[in-house]
């Protein structure tokens, strides 16, 4: 079997090796024009050249000439980005001829008198339904909110005292600026540390050594600074006019770390606004530091 398959494969590649030949003949005279030697295989090979030889002639065309403009699909890329950038265009004209049609209506109106008059006011109640109802918090309830203040007040004071009592006594706190206290700790008002008045330009200095934790402007304080020092203790500096640290510096006592100034909403003339903190409580500067 294997050897008839042989033979049959075989006949076939003579077949196609066989010598063949293309004679063109005069009519009248029989003469011999043109003649032309080949084979079967040579046939399939001659024509598979010319097949690759004119898709790669018709690619080259599509894809190098502008040729390839006339196939859908295929426009040019700047025609595009000029479609684009026309669509964009005609699309904010049409917004602005918008705007201006409303404009030009509404100043008709206002020269026509058609002008939109103010709302209507919401019709009172006459039923009297709500008029017994007190709004005012009664003795008791005004009682009760001074009593939880109170409390509240004293147990910060408390918490604030007994941190007084621990290891800031052995502290030595260096005088940030010198001058006149002028607003002093006061926790009712809120008001968390002392304002010192001193001199324009007058240098700012680390109370304790440590590292800056922020460095940076707000709109109430200024130009503000903030050093994270030793047993959870932390110093503010409000109102600079300039830093000299940034955030991660670390600095030692009496090191200066800014200028007096008078920046921020809540600053009303050249001071200094200095604030003790211990274990997220405020402390009275003024119990450890000699202004």
């Amino acid at each position: 079997m294997p050897e008839s398959k042989n033979s049959r494969w075989k006949i076939f590649t003579n077949q196609l090796r066989n010598k063949y030949r293309l004679v063109i003949l005069n009519d009248d005279s029989f003469a011999e024009k043109f003649s032309l030697r080949l084979s079967p295989l040579g046939l399939i090979i001659l024509l598979g050249s010319i097949t690759i030889v004119m898709t790669t002639l018709v690619i080259s065309l599509v894809a190098f000439t502008p040729l390839r403009e006339y196939i859908p699909g295929y426009g040019n890329v700047n025609d595009r980005k000029d479609i684009i950038r026309l669509t964009a265009r005609a699309d904010s004209l049409e917004s602005t001829l918008s705007s201006r049609d409303w404009y030009i209506a509404n100043l008709l109106n206002v020269f026509s008198g058609k002008t939109e008059g103010k709302p209507p006011k919401p019709p009172r109640d006459t039923t009297g339904k709500y008029a017994n109802i007190p709004i005012h918090p009664s003795e008791q309830d005004q009682k009760l909110r001074t009593d939880i203040e109170t409390n509240q007040l004293a147990s910060t004071s408390d918490k604030v005292s007994a941190n007084k009592i621990t290891a800031l006594s052995s502290f030595f706190f260096f005088t940030p600026v010198k001058g006149i206290i002028t607003s002093s700790y006061n926790l009712r008002e809120e008001h968390f540390g002392v304002d010192i008045a001193a001199k324009e330009n007058e240098m700012v200095k680390a109370t304790l050594d440590g590292t800056v934790i922020f460095a940076g402007f707000t709109t109430d304080d200024g130009y503000v600074l903030q050093v994270q020092h030793n047993s959870n203790v932390t110093s503010v500096y409000k109102h600079n006019s300039s830093l000299s640290k940034k955030i991660g510096d670390y600095v030692k006592a009496g090191e200066p770390i800014g200028v007096v100034g008078n920046t921020g909403e809540l600053s009303r003339g050249y001071h200094l606004h200095f604030e003790l903190w211990h274990n997220g409580f405020a402390i009275n500067p003024q119990d450890y530091v000699v202004f």
